[in-house]
């Protein structure tokens, strides 16, 4: 395993909450991971349903999402660039839904394309150009695995800006088709938060062909929301 870089230094965690931030421009917000369907057939109605509901989301991405993102990180301090793309391939592998690789997709290619912008990549670069091409998916766990590496940010801090991310999508669309308030969803991911180390240990011995997704309800939920006619959020 690669030596995680310790991010002590007041510019690496600046960087990380640039690139963790809701606000930063990839369209997280576009997306509700399947919660607005679930809302609506009254799976998820209140804050003790919506957090069984988030804590099934973190633990599938963990175990997709999250796996991709180490080896992406791993392979690009290493310069393995086919370990970057093998990461990439085996994770669109994992995405049982449309939506789910609609959405995983376009925010991958719109972080490459935001992070050129900001700092010189090679692998970054080439990669961008293989997803243009159509040669890879272009996954964004992957994107940021190669970011966060080329921005000088741990692996470990990596995982848990992937975790974050997964449960706050669907906090803060839950704050717009759920009956719960801000009180409910901070509570809810100060909780999550607890169990990101034992994911941490447990997914970082993993490779891409351990990657494992068994969550057939959530897939049905985003099917239903791919033919839905009222939504809020894109599919």
């Amino acid at each position: 395993m690669s030596t995680p870089i310790k991010s002590a230094d007041a510019a690496t965690v600046m960087r990380l909450l640039q690139f963790t931030d809701s606000a930063f421009p990839v369209g997280t917000f576009s997306f509700s991971n399947g919660l607005e369907t679930a809302a609506t057939e009254r799976l998820v109605h209140d804050a003790a349903t919506l957090e069984a509901f988030t804590r099934e989301i973190v633990r599938q991405a963990a175990f997709t999402d999250g796996i991709a993102a180490i080896h992406a990180w791993r392979s690009h301090r290493a310069a393995r660039f086919e370990g970057v793309t093998e990461a990439d391939r085996q994770l669109i592998l994992c995405k049982m839904n449309e939506e789910a690789r609609l959405m995983t997709r376009r925010m991958g290619k719109k972080l490459a394309e935001l992070a050129l912008h900001i700092l010189h990549d090679e692998p970054l670069e080439r990669w961008l150009r293989m997803i243009g091409e159509q040669r890879t998916p272009g996954t964004y766990p992957v994107a940021q695995g190669i970011v966060f590496s080329a921005a000088g940010v741990g692996e470990r801090e990596l995982f848990c800006s992937q975790q974050y991310g997964a449960a706050n999508m669907v906090l803060s669309a839950a704050l717009r088709c759920v009956r719960v308030s801000h009180y409910d969803t901070q509570r809810i991911l100060w909780r999550i938060g607890e169990g990101t180390e034992a994911l941490y240990a447990e997914t970082a011995e993993l490779e891409p062909e351990d990657m494992f997704t068994f969550t057939p309800q959530i897939d049905i939920l985003a099917s239903l929301h791919e033919k839905g006619t009222q939504r809020m959020f894109m599919n």
